[in-house]
């Protein structure tokens, strides 16, 4: 059964994060194109963390009490494709505003995603596995941001929108021959005490707070800004699709290896250190490139960076965790992580507007070092012991 449910799982996780990442690298300047602030740009950017922030630990808790997962991967996929469609429907600043936090809403469901597929391993491959299905997401995304650019500059702004709901239909239908996870007769229910217990793992928290800087630098240039900067350089709509291909591919290689075979040679504390210092690095190059193919150049080592880092850090998440706490763990992560995702396009965006747009990738570059420094001190040296289970 497991060597039939793996490949259906791999294409409903392309097309779910396909179906709400086509217009991504076109969001802040089509914010621009309605006359919205380079603030509200970031506001937009960073509903779709918000949301997530809210939901990612009572969706965790509410799968883990009930021992389900695939109720919440196809109300995920649903609620993506009406975000879609919403986007395609309207066109003002409000509307992108409420769809884009919609679109948030169906990427909480991605805490259930990862828990199904990590129950289709045993413990010690979490990290493994978590490195494979980020490369999954980052096919999906990486096609999805290279299809809808190209689709909006031969046809308009909406044609992405629609592009990305046709990917979520078809999701949605396939999303019902996913095998779950059986539900567990004698697993403990999720206790206040335990929540507690899982909240306050210190490796849990440690790794969840290099997250949020992760998505800050991530959702502040790749998913946010920096299609911003290549407009300044004279970038169309095909261009931005171009330059978010060259950050999103070298991300899923670096996802496909990091949490396997760059962790073995490496380790996975120094997997990383090594993608926080290469975003650091980038990240500052950026306010100094002129020329539209050199800030590709830029991307693709940005995106190879962040892409070394988020599999790891999802992986040591849970690895220690038992089971039936899994999503519960997860959950706490995501939601803690969701805070980069909100807050560092809605600081970027204060930055650019107050100062410059070159200021806020300094301070982006700047995020990246202090990143690397506290991962010395918040990733573990050596294998963990799980969290006991409830009894």
């Amino acid at each position: 059964m497991r060597s039939n449910r793996i490949p259906l799982y791999y294409i409903v996780t392309i097309l779910y994060w396909f179906s709400i990442y086509t217009y991504v690298p076109l969001l802040s300047p089509y914010v621009s194109v309605l006359h919205g602030t380079l603030f509200m740009s970031g506001i937009i950017v960073g509903s779709y963390g918000f949301t997530q922030m809210l939901l990612r630990i009572p969706l965790g808790i509410w799968s883990d009490r009930i021992g389900r997962r695939k109720p919440f991967l196809i109300c995920g996929i649903a609620i993506g494709t009406l975000s879609s469609v919403g986007l395609a429907l309207t066109s003002t600043v409000g509307s992108v505003l409420l769809f884009r936090a919609l679109a948030g809403v169906a990427a909480a469901s991605w805490v259930v995603f990862t828990v199904l597929y990590a129950s289709y391993h045993d413990r010690a491959s979490a990290p493994k596995a978590m490195g494979v299905i980020s490369f999954y997401t980052s096919i999906g995304q990486m096609v999805a941001t290279t299809a809808g650019g190209i689709i909006a500059q031969h046809f308009n702004w909406h044609a992405a929108f629609w592009l990305g709901a046709s990917g979520g239909v078809l999701a949605f239908a396939l999303s019902f021959f996913i095998v779950d996870r059986p539900p567990q007769a004698n697993a403990a229910k999720v206790r206040p005490a335990e929540l507690l217990k899982v909240g306050n793992d210190r490796i849990l928290l440690g790794v969840s707070a290099l997250a949020v800087l992760a998505q800050i630098i991530t959702f502040s240039t790749m998913f946010g800004f920096t299609p911003v900067a290549a407009v300044h350089l004279g970038a169309n709509k095909a261009d931005l699709s171009l330059l978010t291909l060259l950050s999103t591919l070298p991300n899923a290689i670096a996802s496909l290896y990091s949490g396997g075979l760059f962790s073995r040679k490496l380790g996975e504390r120094n997997v990383i250190l090594l993608g926080f210092v290469i975003t650091a690095m980038f990240s500052c190059v950026i306010p100094f490139v002129h020329y539209l193919p050199l800030l590709h150049v830029t991307q693709a080592f940005n995106g190879f960076g962040q892409g070394l880092c988020m599999p790891v850090l999802m992986g040591l998440a849970i690895h220690h965790v038992a089971p039936e706490r899994r999503a519960t763990a997860m959950g706490f992560y995501q939601a803690i992580y969701s805070l980069g995702m909100f807050g560092g396009p809605a600081m970027f965006g204060f930055i650019g507007q107050a100062f410059n747009l070159q200021s806020s990738f300094l301070v982006v570059g700047a995020i990246s070092l202090m990143a690397a420094i506290a991962t010395l001190y918040l990733t573990p040296a050596n294998k963990v012991r799980p969290i006991s289970e409830a009894g």
